[in-house]
């Protein structure tokens, strides 16, 4: 039989001595993290439309309400950026001043979404039992309906308005905020942070205002501004089919549907409005996405 002989491999040694000598690994310096720049494209566009909002004369001229003679339906271009609607009023000055009416809205309908559905949520949570599954039955009734269908009902028991539709659009948020605040409750009731709270001697309220409470907020926080964005275009909902703000109050549903019956002649009516209503959205739900990775 032949035999086969096997030579033993060298495998050449990694000189570590040299990259020693030469400075080896660089003293650990603290990264820097930074900030994506659709992050801060985002900001300026919240930012932008707060403005507006509380300030809307430093950014136009023109009234919001009051129209131009002979100036209907303007192309976009030389003294109207914009365009003009069918009554020659600037459609860049009624969207500047249309968004006090909708970002107050959304700000009515989550902080109504915020505070009622956070408290029912920690009464559910840190309760239990009876408490539990009382409220969580009322959260599931109002889950089941459909938000628009929920939003008209409770309009047409209070009346048309822009507070009106702000109660009813937070309403239907109560639900949302409830059951996620009842879920951080009970993931941070049953810590070990908080049972070493309790057997310290630490009251059941004490522990609650303390450590439950401040610790459960994180993911609501970060989930009202995914709300805001969703409150704005439940409110430009209902104000472009005629349940929201009345004319001739500018705001931003309302510009939509006013303009709906020239799109064929005016197609900036609806085009700029919508623009503005879907970056304004779509900038709050990256802020919240932003917000839920650093509750992470």
């Amino acid at each position: 039989m032949s035999s086969i002989s096997f030579e033993k491999a060298t495998v050449p040694e990694r000189d570590l001595s040299g990259a020693e000598s030469e400075g080896a690994l660089p003293a650990s310096r603290p990264s820097r993290r930074r900030v994506p720049l659709t992050l801060l494209l985002a900001w300026a566009v919240i930012a932008l439309v707060v403005l507006w909002a509380l300030a809307p004369q430093l950014f136009t001229a023109y009234s919001g309400t009051e129209g131009i003679a002979g100036a209907q339906r303007l192309a976009p271009g030389g003294d109207h950026w914009l365009g003009t609607d069918q009554l020659g009023r600037d459609l860049y000055a009624r969207m500047v001043y249309g968004a006090s009416q909708t970002l107050a809205g959304a700000v009515v309908a989550v902080a109504l979404g915020l505070v009622f559905g956070t408290s029912l949520g920690l009464i559910a949570g840190a309760l239990g039992g009876v408490a539990d599954d009382a409220v969580m039955r009322v959260v599931d009734v109002l889950l089941s309906i459909p938000g628009l269908l929920l939003s008209l009902s409770i309009i047409i028991l209070l009346g048309f308005g822009t507070v009106n539709a702000a109660i009813a659009v937070g309403v239907t948020s109560v639900a949302n905020f409830a059951r996620l605040a009842r879920a951080e409750v009970v993931r941070v009731r049953h810590s070990d942070y908080v049972e070493a709270a309790y057997g310290s001697g630490g009251s059941f309220w004490a522990v609650l205002w303390r450590h439950i409470l401040p610790n459960s907020l994180t993911s609501v926080i970060a989930f009202s501004a995914l709300q805001f964005g969703s409150a704005i275009l439940a409110i430009a909902t209902l104000s472009f089919i005629g349940y929201g703000t009345p004319p001739p109050t500018p705001e931003w549903g309302l510009l939509i549907a006013e303009g709906r019956n020239y799109i064929s002649t005016a197609w900036w009516l609806t085009t700029f409005p919508g623009i503005v209503v879907v970056a304004v959205v779509l900038a709050a739900n990256h802020i919240s996405r932003s917000l839920g990775g650093k509750a992470r």
